[in-house]
């Protein structure tokens, strides 16, 4: 079962490129901090502003680094139905265990064309489906009544919900069943998040934190709430830090500081600002990763 730590992971670029070797001394090091699943080629990726070429090597590439020792969910979302359908395809060629699938953005369907679109996914392929639903970026909300229809189908096992409502756990609950994955998209809510009944989360602070954020998760699933609570306590400051510009830059940054990865982005995205680059390191110290 995909459950607990699972961290969105970075890019990392070397002078505009892609640094392969980087990516897999990072999936080398976030299975042996404890992470417990790998998602390549998210909007923390930088998925974006990476070629198609790019998308499916860096997928192959992650795939092969984790060598079956976690499983590996590949972004594969799309706002044109017939490309993400290759890029669910290519995912299942090369080995991924699932697929993330964002909503699709800006031409923003109704119910109906969400129910459409994510049918055709899951009828194109054989790969397990996670639906994310980030209504911040995407504009539509999946509502819990459609997310219960697709539950119906097969491959549809589970959502990344960054819809920040932790009730929306129980309504979904509801809809699509307790077995439903349900993983939290927002770090700093997934205490309440795993209380409701979720079982992990695809973190963009685990990539900096991947150690810290597996115990916090390990403690929800074991029902541990007090520990739980103390990690938050330690991680809450990197949250916010994270987030205060666009998380993946913030996350990109944290690794420059622990020597594991460049801070380079692919513009239109932009270095951090002095102010945040001072308050990721205070949270950074705060949870005791740097000194």
């Amino acid at each position: 079962m995909i459950k607990g730590s699972i961290p969105a992971l970075v890019t990392p670029f070397k002078n505009g490129e892609l640094d392969l070797v980087t990516l897999k001394k990072l999936v080398d090091w976030h299975i042996a901090e404890g992470s417990t699943g790998l998602v390549p080629v998210g909007t923390t990726g930088e998925s974006p502003t990476l070629s198609h070429a790019e998308h499916q090597r860096v997928i192959e590439e992650v795939v092969a680094a984790a060598a079956g020792r976690v499983p590996v969910i590949a972004g594969a979302g799309s706002n044109n139905t017939v490309e993400g359908i290759s890029l669910i395809r290519h995912a299942e060629k090369v080995g991924a265990d699932a697929a993330l699938v964002v909503t699709p953005y800006y031409n923003k369907p109704t119910q109906a064309g969400l129910i459409a679109h994510y049918t055709a996914l899951h009828d194109c392929c054989t790969l397990p489906i996670i639906i994310y639903n980030i209504p911040g970026r995407s504009v539509v909300d999946m509502t819990p009544e459609t997310m219960g229809k697709l539950a119906e189908l097969p491959r549809i096992i589970g959502v990344k919900d960054a819809t920040g409502k932790i009730e929306r756990v129980s309504m979904q609950r509801a809809t699509c069943g307790a077995d439903f994955i349900q993983l939290s998209g927002e770090d700093a809510t997934a205490l309440g998040f795993n209380a409701h009944g979720g079982v992990g989360c695809i973190s963009v602070t685990a990539n900096v934190a991947p150690r810290l954020c597996a115990e916090f998760q390990a403690a929800t699933l074991a029902g541990d709430y007090a520990k739980a609570l103390e990690y938050q306590d330690r991680l809450m400051p990197l949250h916010e830090a994270i987030f205060i510009e666009p998380g993946l830059v913030g996350a990109k940054y944290g690794l420059s500081l622990l020597g594991l990865c460049s801070d380079e982005v692919r513009l239109p995205l932009v270095g951090l600002t002095d102010g945040t680059k001072a308050r990721i390191k205070a949270a950074m110290r705060h949870a005791g990763l740097i000194g």
